[in-house]
């Protein structure tokens, strides 16, 4: 059975909001060399609508907004 995209964000928004959260965390222990390190994990990441829900996650969380519902 194939998902829909709606069905597909619901079941693994918790999931990337976690690692969102869990890439974030590493910011300050790698300061300047972070942003590459962040795009090697997001690269590795997959499917590639997987990554780009915790890409959008990570720039929730540097621009303080909160999360959605």
């Amino acid at each position: 059975m194939t998902l829909t995209r709606s069905q597909f964000h619901q079941q693994h928004l918790e999931q990337a909001q976690a690692k969102a959260a869990e890439l974030f965390a590493r910011r300050t222990d790698l300061k300047g060399a972070w942003l590459g390190w962040v795009a090697g994990q997001l690269y590795s990441l997959s499917p590639a609508e997987y990554a780009s829900m915790v890409r959008r996650e990570l720039q929730r969380l540097q621009e303080g907004t909160p999360a959605s519902p």
